[in-house]
């Protein structure tokens, strides 16, 4: 079980749209920036015209660490937390856990593509590498 996020009215879309296999990601209608995390005002232009948007959830490995400490007694070590450089949403990294693949198997440039761990209302927002 991991932590969840308490949701409220700007992240819930971003926490939720795994239900329809959607990652959301709040977009200004004004500017066309990709803001994230979730916020109610445009960090790009201080518009309030934001609204989340489905993404393709392809993105490429900016940089990742893999974790060894076993934080909780029941987390599975190792296991590689990265920053994900999302294609379609400029500007937009999102720091998550790598999945499907052994420790040794994730590089600095890999195309993932996102998947979803459902807890409670949550969907976790997670990635694997592209099948190549």
């Amino acid at each position: 079980m991991r932590p969840l996020p308490k949701l409220d009215a700007t992240n819930r879309d971003f926490w939720t749209g795994g239900e329809q296999g959607e990652l959301r990601i709040m977009h200004c209608e004004d500017c066309d920036g990709y803001i994230h995390p979730p916020r109610p005002v445009c960090r790009h232009c201080l518009s309030d015209n934001v609204k989340a948007k489905a993404v393709s959830g392809i993105g490429t490995v900016d940089t990742f660490t893999v974790n060894h400490q076993k934080w909780h007694p029941a987390m599975e070590v190792p296991f590689i937390v990265a920053r994900i450089a999302l294609d379609d949403a400029p500007g937009v990294i999102i720091t998550s856990n790598v999945v499907g693949c052994e420790v040794n198997e994730i590089e600095f440039g890999d195309k993932v593509q996102v998947t979803f761990e459902h807890q409670d209302d949550v969907y976790i927002p997670l990635f694997e590498k592209v099948k190549a």
